[in-house]
Protein backbone atom coordinates (compact mmCIF):
# COMPACT_ATOMS: atom_id res chain seq x y z
CA UNK A 1 0.00 0.00 0.00
CA UNK A 2 1.38 3.39 -0.99
CA UNK A 3 0.90 6.19 1.51
CA UNK A 4 1.47 9.96 1.62
CA UNK A 5 0.82 12.72 4.11
CA UNK A 6 -0.20 16.16 2.86
CA UNK A 7 0.39 19.18 5.09
CA UNK A 8 -2.05 21.90 4.03
CA UNK A 9 -2.50 25.64 4.55
CA UNK A 10 -5.89 27.14 3.71
CA UNK A 11 -7.95 30.32 4.07
CA UNK A 12 -8.32 31.45 7.66
CA UNK A 13 -11.62 30.15 9.05
CA UNK A 14 -12.21 27.68 6.21
CA UNK A 15 -10.70 24.67 7.97
CA UNK A 16 -13.99 22.89 8.79
CA UNK A 17 -15.25 23.15 5.22
CA UNK A 18 -11.94 22.06 3.71
CA UNK A 19 -11.73 19.11 6.12
CA UNK A 20 -15.27 18.09 5.21
CA UNK A 21 -14.46 18.26 1.48
CA UNK A 22 -11.20 16.33 1.90
CA UNK A 23 -13.01 13.50 3.70
CA UNK A 24 -15.08 12.91 0.56
CA UNK A 25 -12.09 12.47 -1.76
CA UNK A 26 -11.24 8.96 -2.90
CA UNK A 27 -8.01 7.63 -1.33
CA UNK A 28 -8.07 10.17 1.52
CA UNK A 29 -8.19 7.93 4.60
CA UNK A 30 -7.67 10.42 7.40
CA UNK A 31 -7.98 14.22 7.78
CA UNK A 32 -7.38 16.42 10.82
CA UNK A 33 -7.26 20.11 11.56
CA UNK A 34 -4.04 20.99 13.36
CA UNK A 35 -2.43 23.71 15.44
CA UNK A 36 1.02 24.66 14.28
CA UNK A 37 2.69 25.62 11.04
CA UNK A 38 0.04 23.81 8.96
CA UNK A 39 -3.76 24.02 9.19
CA UNK A 40 -4.66 20.49 8.10
CA UNK A 41 -3.00 17.12 7.68
CA UNK A 42 -4.43 14.53 5.30
CA UNK A 43 -3.33 10.93 4.92
CA UNK A 44 -3.74 9.39 1.48
CA UNK A 45 -3.46 5.67 0.77
CA UNK A 46 -3.72 3.84 -2.53
CA UNK A 47 -2.44 0.83 -4.39
CA UNK A 48 -0.26 3.05 -6.60
CA UNK A 49 1.90 6.12 -6.28
CA UNK A 50 0.36 7.46 -9.49
CA UNK A 51 -3.14 7.52 -7.93
CA UNK A 52 -1.80 9.39 -4.93
CA UNK A 53 -0.07 11.94 -7.17
CA UNK A 54 -3.28 12.46 -9.17
CA UNK A 55 -5.33 12.88 -5.98
CA UNK A 56 -2.93 15.54 -4.70
CA UNK A 57 -2.26 17.35 -7.98
CA UNK A 58 -5.65 17.14 -9.69
CA UNK A 59 -7.96 17.37 -6.69
CA UNK A 60 -6.46 18.65 -3.44
CA UNK A 61 -4.20 21.36 -4.86
CA UNK A 62 -7.05 22.63 -7.04
CA UNK A 63 -9.43 23.17 -4.12
CA UNK A 64 -10.21 26.91 -4.03
CA UNK A 65 -9.51 27.58 -0.33
CA UNK A 66 -6.18 25.73 -0.21
CA UNK A 67 -3.11 27.98 -0.51
CA UNK A 68 -0.24 25.53 -0.27
CA UNK A 69 0.64 21.91 0.37
CA UNK A 70 3.70 19.92 1.32
CA UNK A 71 3.59 16.25 0.44
CA UNK A 72 5.49 13.66 2.43
CA UNK A 73 5.62 10.35 0.58
CA UNK A 74 6.17 7.26 2.66
CA UNK A 75 9.29 5.25 2.02
CA UNK A 76 8.48 1.63 1.24
CA UNK A 77 10.05 -0.52 3.91
CA UNK A 78 9.60 -3.76 5.72
CA UNK A 79 7.37 -3.70 8.77
CA UNK A 80 9.80 -2.07 11.18
CA UNK A 81 6.94 -0.24 12.87
CA UNK A 82 4.08 -2.55 13.80
CA UNK A 83 0.73 -0.78 14.06
CA UNK A 84 -1.56 -3.71 14.88
CA UNK A 85 -0.77 -3.90 18.59
CA UNK A 86 -0.78 -0.12 18.85
CA UNK A 87 -4.42 0.22 17.80
CA UNK A 88 -6.02 -1.24 20.93
CA UNK A 89 -6.12 2.01 22.95
CA UNK A 90 -7.42 4.06 20.05
CA UNK A 91 -10.11 1.49 19.22
CA UNK A 92 -11.33 1.66 22.81
CA UNK A 93 -11.82 5.41 22.40
CA UNK A 94 -9.53 6.33 25.28
CA UNK A 95 -7.01 8.30 23.26
CA UNK A 96 -8.76 11.52 22.39
CA UNK A 97 -5.61 13.69 22.48
CA UNK A 98 -3.73 13.35 19.20
CA UNK A 99 -0.79 14.98 17.47
CA UNK A 100 1.45 14.38 14.50
CA UNK A 101 5.17 14.98 14.95
CA UNK A 102 7.41 15.53 11.94
CA UNK A 103 11.07 14.86 12.54
CA UNK A 104 14.37 15.93 11.01
CA UNK A 105 16.99 13.28 11.73
CA UNK A 106 20.62 12.55 11.11
CA UNK A 107 21.27 11.55 7.52
CA UNK A 108 20.85 7.81 7.00
CA UNK A 109 19.36 7.20 10.46
CA UNK A 110 15.66 7.44 9.56
CA UNK A 111 14.95 3.73 10.05
CA UNK A 112 16.70 3.73 13.43
CA UNK A 113 14.47 6.61 14.49
CA UNK A 114 11.45 4.65 13.23
CA UNK A 115 12.53 1.58 15.18
CA UNK A 116 12.94 3.64 18.37
CA UNK A 117 9.53 5.29 17.91
CA UNK A 118 8.06 1.78 17.84
CA UNK A 119 9.13 1.38 21.47
CA UNK A 120 6.91 4.28 22.63
CA UNK A 121 3.40 2.92 23.30
CA UNK A 122 1.65 6.23 22.57
CA UNK A 123 3.15 6.41 19.07
CA UNK A 124 0.41 4.67 17.10
CA UNK A 125 1.80 5.06 13.60
CA UNK A 126 5.12 6.13 12.11
CA UNK A 127 6.66 6.32 8.66
CA UNK A 128 9.93 7.31 7.05
CA UNK A 129 8.98 9.92 4.45
CA UNK A 130 10.52 11.76 1.52
CA UNK A 131 10.05 15.51 1.41
CA UNK A 132 10.97 18.31 3.75
CA UNK A 133 10.92 16.00 6.80
CA UNK A 134 12.45 12.56 7.40
CA UNK A 135 9.96 10.81 9.70
CA UNK A 136 6.35 11.41 10.69
CA UNK A 137 4.53 9.84 13.61
CA UNK A 138 1.08 9.96 15.12
CA UNK A 139 0.71 10.09 18.89
CA UNK A 140 -2.51 9.24 20.71
CA UNK A 141 -3.02 9.60 24.43
CA UNK A 142 -5.68 10.46 26.97
CA UNK A 143 -4.16 13.69 28.35
CA UNK A 144 -2.30 16.72 26.99
CA UNK A 145 0.31 16.47 29.76
CA UNK A 146 1.13 12.92 28.63
CA UNK A 147 1.39 14.12 25.03
CA UNK A 148 3.76 16.88 26.12
CA UNK A 149 5.92 14.40 28.05
CA UNK A 150 6.06 11.93 25.15
CA UNK A 151 7.27 14.66 22.80
CA UNK A 152 9.72 16.44 25.10
CA UNK A 153 11.04 13.55 27.19
CA UNK A 154 10.86 10.64 24.75
CA UNK A 155 10.80 11.62 21.07
CA UNK A 156 13.11 14.64 21.23
CA UNK A 157 15.65 12.62 23.24
CA UNK A 158 15.82 9.71 20.81
CA UNK A 159 19.20 9.14 19.20
CA UNK A 160 19.61 10.80 15.78
CA UNK A 161 16.62 13.18 16.18
CA UNK A 162 17.82 16.68 15.25
CA UNK A 163 14.53 18.61 15.45
CA UNK A 164 10.78 18.09 15.64
CA UNK A 165 7.64 20.00 14.85
CA UNK A 166 4.34 19.09 16.50
CA UNK A 167 0.94 19.45 14.85
CA UNK A 168 -1.74 19.11 17.54
CA UNK A 169 -5.00 17.71 16.19
CA UNK A 170 -8.00 20.02 16.70
CA UNK A 171 -11.06 17.76 17.10
CA UNK A 172 -13.49 20.71 17.02
CA UNK A 173 -12.72 21.27 13.33
CA UNK A 174 -13.77 17.75 12.38
CA UNK A 175 -17.46 17.88 13.22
Amino acid sequence: MTKAYVLINCDLGSEKGVISSLKNIENVTEVHGTLGLYDIIAKIESDSEEKIQKTITNVIRKMPKIHSTITLTRSEHSEIFRTSEKLIGSMLGKNNVQAYVVIHGDKGEEFNILKNLGQIPEVKESDVVFGYYDVICKIETSQYKTLENIITKAIRKLPHVKSTMTLNVVPEQES
